[in-house]
């Protein structure tokens, strides 16, 4: 970054939260990128019809075109997050969101399938840290008593964006070319990645050692990332949860065609509105729980575990019921909370952890829920499918939800002693200095 910009991205202190209207200027940034994150992640699903017709690819290689960014995304997570943790989260922010744009405008001037492979594995290595660096920042600025609607609303964008990557790229391809998708999918983050250091500052990252040493060895950071109860059954839970969202996005088209006799157009748009659903819940879950738990700590483990429980009942009662409005009500209600308990969850593991580790807390997280349930989920789903049928393996799948519930209630037994380690300056704890 130029010296310009370093001065525009002067550090803030790390204990106060800044005031509302920049707060919600770097939320409306950070959101905004999300949204880009997941428009340059999913684009691809609506392309492959024009992929399939132009170069002759299988569905196999169709398919690695999607598998290859969240592989990349899993692998370098963990490492990438630790590194905007030290370098810095706004200038990783920007160098990352140039990164995935730029990728994803090199997809559509790809040649051949090779160069667009090697183009959505380097759109993975832009992506693969932004979720736990915008969280980390958006933790700094906004008060503790916010921070699970703020993580939820946060979370959406990445469902929304979902939604508009397939609805916009489809309408682009098919008026315009398969290539012009990646493109005005892609520009439009470079304009918020070049606007991102001239509006928000980072913030100085707290002493995490003894004397004042804000870095210390790898091996001593990373058990910090683990050092609460709580934050570790969180994690689980987290994860073990996010295997629904997935499920209903791999699966519900399926499941509508058929068992509800939906043709595949009309399938589609339906599960686009579970997926909505789902939206809403994340955007709207964080916030009541950050009311709800207001003078009563606890229950900021506790309201999550109860998104997933109710979750685990509609879908259950929604996919056992025979085929009809009632039936599909129930998914459709039980989708609202599948992905509920996401702001709430990462905002318990950002209290119970030192600030200095957020970005890699976050990271820890997303990690969790790609090998727990964002992989497994679907995959799970069909193997039980070829073994019974579609309809029982997802009637039986939301039973993850009650275990994620479990682990919820009792993360919750130790998640006030947890959080007072680490609570901020006047509030009920004193910040642990994790000597």
């Amino acid at each position: 970054m130029s010296a310009t910009g370093d001065r525009l991205a002067a550090p803030m202190a790390a204990s106060t939260p800044a005031a509302g209207g920049y707060a919600w200027a770097v939320f409306a940034l950070t959101f905004g990128l999300m949204l880009s994150d997941y428009l340059s992640r999913q684009v691809i699903g609506a392309v492959f019809p024009f992929l399939k017709s132009d170069w002759g690819v299988s569905d196999a290689q169709l398919g690695a075109l999607v598998s290859i960014v969240s592989v990349v995304v899993g692998v370098l997570t963990l490492p990438l997050s630790l590194l905007a943790d030290r370098w810095g989260r706004v200038r990783s922010i920007t160098l990352m969101a140039f990164v995935w744009c730029l990728a994803t405008v090199a997809c559509g001037l790809a040649s051949n399938y090779t160069q667009l492979l090697l183009a959505r594995a380097v759109v993975g290595v832009g992506e693969a840290a932004y979720a736990a660096a915008g969280a980390a920042l958006l933790a700094h600025v906004f008060p503790v008593g916010r921070r699970a609607a703020i993580q939820g609303a946060f979370q959406s964008a990445g469902l929304f964006g979902s939604v508009l990557g397939v609805v916009i790229g489809g309408a682009v391809a098919a008026r315009y070319g398969w290539r012009s998708a990646f493109f005005v999918v892609g520009a439009p983050g470079l304009l918020l990645a070049l606007a991102y250091p001239f509006v928000v500052r980072d913030y100085v990252t707290p002493a995490l050692g003894a004397k004042g040493r804000a870095r210390l060895p790898l091996a001593h950071l990373v058990r910090q990332v683990f050092v609460a109860r709580s934050g570790n059954l969180s994690f689980l839970a987290f994860g073990l949860q996010m295997a629904i969202p997935s499920i209903l996005i791999a699966w519900m088209p399926t499941f509508l065609h058929r068992c509800y006799d939906f043709e595949p157009r009309k399938a589609a748009l339906m599960a686009a509105v579970a997926v909505l659903a789902a939206g809403l819940g994340v955007l709207f879950g964080g916030g009541l729980s950050d009311r709800l738990s207001r003078g009563r700590r606890r229950l900021r483990a506790v309201v999550p575990a109860a998104y997933a429980a109710i979750c685990g009942l509609l879908l259950m009662a929604g996919f056992g019921l025979p085929p009809g409005g009632l039936a599909l009500g129930l998914v459709f209600a039980g989708a609202v909370f599948a992905v509920a308990h996401g702001g709430c969850a990462v905002a318990i593991v950002m209290d119970v952890t030192h600030p200095a580790v957020r970005a890699t807390v976050t990271a820890t997280a997303v990690l969790g829920a790609s090998l727990l349930g964002l992989a497994p989920g679907p995959f799970l789903v069909g193997l039980l499918s070829d073994l019974i049928d579609l309809r029982t393996a997802l009637t039986l799948a939301p039973l993850v939800s009650f275990v994620a519930a479990a682990l919820f209630l009792l993360a919750a037994r130790s998640y006030e002693r947890d959080a007072a380690r680490f609570a901020p300056a006047g509030s009920s704890g004193p910040v642990n200095s994790l000597q």
